[in-house]
């Protein structure tokens, strides 16, 4: 193992850090949950990671993203974040998809070639997409819920998604599936947090393909709700 993981290995032991080392995980989307994810496991010793994003770095990204600086303004998202990985750890794998997940891109990425599979996609639709082939798989799956609109690092927490309470998001998921009757196929771990705060600012004039409205969010807030996930991820194999 490198010197960098020495005090993971420390904490975690010799046989923990050798199936970190070996564990393979997909994250979709690198904005202000997924890249914290990607460099919380890049940190921890993963060595095996591939990261899904069609976006390019935005100013407005720049106040909570891992890859978004303002010298990588307008890059490719995900070539930004491998960059910045590589840098953590030249010797991880990091396999960089520049698409849109969706009913188009879905059949492309086989989710069963992976150990642990993260969703942190921000469209609805998508996310309901990912969250139903993610648990037809036999892979660990975790899923973000809403973390725009939130201020406190206290009402961050971590439930199955059945029994998510206070997140708009959870609860707009539910009610797609219920109409639908289209049910994911197993339970899941998600992170949320049932603050529900307002904008106050003006309205910057951004807008998104797949989003209903811009709301604000902050870096403290989606990077917790990407560390926990990372941190789930972690606990799960340094605790086979």
């Amino acid at each position: 193992m490198h010197d960098i993981f020495g005090r993971t290995e420390l904490l975690v032991g010799e046989e923990a850090m050798g199936r970190i080392s070996s564990a393979k995980v997909i994250i979709f989307g690198i904005g202000g949950v997924g890249s914290w994810v990607a460099e919380c496991l890049v940190r921890t010793g993963v060595g095996h990671l591939t990261i899904v994003d069609s976006d390019r770095v935005s100013v407005t990204n720049v106040n909570r993203q891992m890859p978004a600086t303002s010298a990588t303004i307008g890059e490719i998202k995900t070539e930004a974040a491998k960059r910045r990985l590589l840098e953590i750890n030249p010797d991880v794998e990091i396999n960089a998809l520049n698409l849109f997940y969706d009913e188009s891109t879905s059949s492309c990425i086989d989710l069963n070639q992976y150990d642990y599979i993260v969703d942190a996609i921000d469209s609805l639709k998508d996310k309901a997409l990912l969250i139903l082939n993610a648990t037809k798989s036999g892979k660990k799956f975790y899923s973000s819920m809403g973390a725009a609109l939130k201020m406190d690092p206290a009402k961050v927490k971590t439930a199955e998604f059945w029994n998510v309470k206070g997140c708009p998001l959870a609860r707009a998921l539910r009610q797609r599936f219920k109409k639908e009757q289209n049910f994911p196929s197993r339970k899941f771990m998600c992170v949320y947090s049932d603050e529900l705060l307002s904008n106050k600012g003006a309205d910057t004039g951004e807008s998104c393909d797949y989003k209903a409205r811009i709301n604000g969010s902050l870096c403290h807030i989606t990077a917790i709700f990407g560390m926990t996930i990372a941190g789930m991820i972690v606990k799960d194999i340094a605790g086979r």
